[in-house]
């Protein structure tokens, strides 16, 4: 079993698997909040016609396939430099050929296209289309911090529509748009990467973000016209309360995290995996305080067990490579 565990922890190391669950939880709740809002919310026809655990199964393979292909690219690129820098991960350590790592980014694409299939034709152009921005972003966006953190956030924005490009209610992606790029900007200041985040690339990342978040609100305006505008009628007037208190308790947790372990790689880490866990909790937020409550039951459940994986994931990875010995 150990040996099992040993030949698959390279693997899951470079997908980051065990954040996944919230690129999950976000394409989720696009399609239950969409067919519990009825005909309030524009939609492509198999989101109607199409059985709910299929829609389900589909965008899960879509999610999963997108965030490890991002994962396994971004280590594929970044091979050289990790050399250098990061000599334990799997590729640089030897115990992943390059070769199994190009596989895994091929076929996990595949994958991608193929749970979106389910989707509708609008689901697979816009797959290919988040996969060429994740493309972008880690051959130079990463390394151009006042692009790379505005297409790091549309990326999640993308990505979490794949479903649904016709969202009326576009609020819930422009938090999770807005809450990736902060994500990224501060773990990328935390870890000391480079190149440093400049005020020049602050200024011009906060000028893109409130471009892409005009062209966010003018598209749902445009779609909710007559119905309400930018907070559509359809939508409880305090549905954002549960979303706010999970912003202001993330930048506490934030402040928290930074304050016991200092700037650098440490606190960097945690913030991106909380960062991640907290994209799930918006999702259940939202359908929360719309009053979705069997659908809040289903993305509830799947944070749950997807942060009860994380931490068991990383315990055993904790294991495996560092066995417990005895003191002579």
């Amino acid at each position: 079993m150990r040996q099992t565990l040993l030949r698959l922890a390279p693997v899951l190391h470079l997908t980051r698997v065990t954040t996944a669950f919230a690129a999950v939880a976000n394409v989720w709740f696009i399609i239950l909040w969409t067919r519990a809002s009825g005909k309030n919310e524009g939609a492509p026809p198999n989101l109607w016609e199409s059985p709910l655990w299929l829609l389900l199964l589909g965008a899960a393979v879509n999610a999963l396939g997108l965030f490890t292909f991002a994962a396994a690219l971004n280590d594929v690129l970044d091979q050289r430099r990790d050399r250098m820098l990061h000599p334990e991960r799997p590729i640089p350590s030897g115990r992943l050929s390059v070769d199994w790592a190009i596989a895994l980014v091929v076929g996990t694409f595949m994958a991608a296209v193929l749970g979106a299939t389910v989707l509708g034709m609008d689901a697979v152009v816009l797959t290919i289309l988040v996969a060429a921005a994740v493309l972008f972003f880690n051959a130079a966006g990463k390394f151009i911090p006042a692009i790379g953190l505005v297409v790091l956030g549309l990326i999640y924005a993308g990505q979490m529509v794949i479903p649904n490009l016709r969202l009326v209610f576009v609020w819930p992606v422009w938090l999770v748009m807005t809450h990736s790029l902060i994500v990224g900007g501060l773990t990328h200041v935390l870890a000391r990467k480079v190149p440093v985040v400049s005020r020049r690339a602050i200024i011009m990342s906060v000028v893109g973000w409130a471009f892409w978040t005009a062209v966010m609100l003018y598209a749902g305006w445009l779609r909710a016209r007559g119905r309400g505008g930018l907070w559509p009628d359809f939508v409880r007037p305090d549905a954002a309360i549960w979303p706010v208190l999970l912003v202001i308790a993330f930048a506490v947790t934030t402040w928290r995290k930074v304050r016991v372990h200092g700037p650098g790689a440490r606190a960097s880490e945690k913030i991106g995996r909380y960062g991640a866990l907290w994209q799930a909790l918006y999702a259940c937020a939202w359908l929360l305080g719309q009053r979705y409550y069997a659908e809040f039951l289903i993305v509830g459940t799947l944070t749950a067990v997807g942060f009860l994986g994380m931490t068991v994931l990383r315990e055993v990875y904790g294991l495996i490579e560092r066995p417990p010995g005895y003191r002579r």
